[in-house]
């Protein structure tokens, strides 16, 4: 797994972070959902770095074996902010200015909050599977809290969340070693068994019912928007086109004149489930704007 890559612990913005990166070329910054680790690129990024770029997988803080701060009662340091300036710190310790970002799920969001607040930094942006927080909680219907009703869960300070999973964490996740691969699923594995660990996913969610929705309708009001080109990719057998129709969109008052974007043919976890059509995608995206 990750045949090349060194792995190191990096300083983030008050977080250390562990990060996995190699190769050479113009860098890229790959960011996990929940409740995965970095190992969930394990597949694409070896077939990036083959094809001629330097790539980045950082744990997220309070994921995986990246530390887990002290939160606070408004859980301002799991903000989508307080990780893209971990994000941040990461790049420019290794050396890269300016660089491409693809963000899955959780990591969308951090990928999204970097591109609004730091634009000279981020040369492309792609999303996977996701659409603003803001916007998300903003159209939240019967459906979308059938279908999404963990955020509200996993959210909850009254009666926490971390109780329900530590019990049975494996019950709780349900995903096996033939989806991942073994390594990566030890990684993923070890992670949901840390209470330590949980809680900050948990907290992740905290943040994104308050403080990230905040920061969204700040930025949607100030008529921010993210300036460099915008990928926005969905996974055919999840439910983003039944909860929004027309996912792009959802994205085009979030967009400038770049954005596009489509259909994957996958389950929601597509950098493990279809990783060449993934890798084709961001390659062709990067290409047509010289990312």
């Amino acid at each position: 797994m990750f045949d090349g890559f060194e792995l190191t612990r990096c300083e983030g913005d008050g977080a250390g972070l562990l990060v996995r990166h190699g190769g050479s070329g113009p860098a890229v910054l790959l960011l996990h959902g929940h409740p995965r680790t970095h190992a969930t690129w394990h597949r694409v990024a070896p077939l990036l770095s083959a094809a001629g770029r330097t790539v980045v997988c950082p744990d997220l803080r309070g994921y995986g074996r990246s530390s887990k701060p002290p939160t606070d009662p408004e859980h301002r340091p799991y903000s989508k902010r307080a990780m893209a300036r971990d994000c941040l710190a990461v790049m420019r310790g290794l050396g890269h200015e300016r660089f491409a970002v693809v963000g899955h799920d959780r990591g969308a969001y951090v990928a999204t909050r970097l591109a609004l607040d730091h634009p000279e930094a981020v040369s492309a942006l792609s999303v996977l599977d996701a659409v603003p927080i803001g916007e998300a909680l903003g159209r939240c219907d019967a459906a979308f809290a059938a279908s999404w009703w963990h955020w509200f869960f996993l959210g909850q300070t009254d009666k926490p969340a971390e109780r329900v999973i530590n019990a049975d964490p494996d019950a709780w996740y349900r995903a096996t070693r033939e989806q991942m691969d073994a390594e990566a699923y030890e990684d993923y594995h070890r992670a949901i068994h840390d209470p330590a660990t949980v809680h900050a996913m948990c907290e992740d969610y905290r943040a994104g019912l308050g403080v990230d929705r905040e920061h969204d309708d700040a930025d949607r009001w100030a008529g921010r928007r993210v300036v460099c080109p915008l990928q926005v990719l969905w996974a055919t057998r999840d439910d983003m086109a039944e909860l929004y129709g027309d996912v792009l969109g959802v994205w085009r008052g979030w967009a400038g004149d770049r954005l596009e974007g489509g259909p994957i043919d996958s389950g929601h976890h597509m950098a493990e489930e279809a990783p060449e059509a993934l890798v084709t995608a961001l390659r062709a995206f990067w290409q047509a704007h010289q990312s």
